[in-house]
């Protein structure tokens, strides 16, 4: 897991091939706003993240991002204990977040 600044978050994704961005808020906090592309994993509903997780491919680099920082580090530790690699923690999430949005 590495802590990203959002700068450094964006530019690093800009240039990764292999990327999936994760959104780990609730639904409520999707439909306020959310990164394009990016794939929704709930962390407060543990037994659908965790079936999910599963399934995911372990090979990709994945880009984790919350409201502000703190669940996506868990959701980033949860994978790295899954057997991911390359999980990136957004700093300052989406509330700090001055990149392309969808609402």
């Amino acid at each position: 897991m590495a802590d990203l600044t959002q700068s450094q978050w964006s530019e690093q994704l800009a240039n990764d091939d292999n990327a999936i961005i994760l959104d780990v808020r609730t639904q409520l906090e999707v439909e306020e706003g959310y990164i394009p592309n990016m794939k929704h994993l709930d962390i407060f509903n543990a037994g659908t993240f965790m079936d999910e997780a599963k399934q995911m491919d372990v090979s990709k680099n994945y880009y984790i991002y919350c409201r502000s920082g703190g669940r996506s580090g868990q959701a980033c530790a949860i994978l790295n204990s899954l057997g991911f690699k390359n999980t990136y923690n957004l700093i300052g999430g989406f509330s700090e977040w001055d990149g392309e949005t969808t609402i």
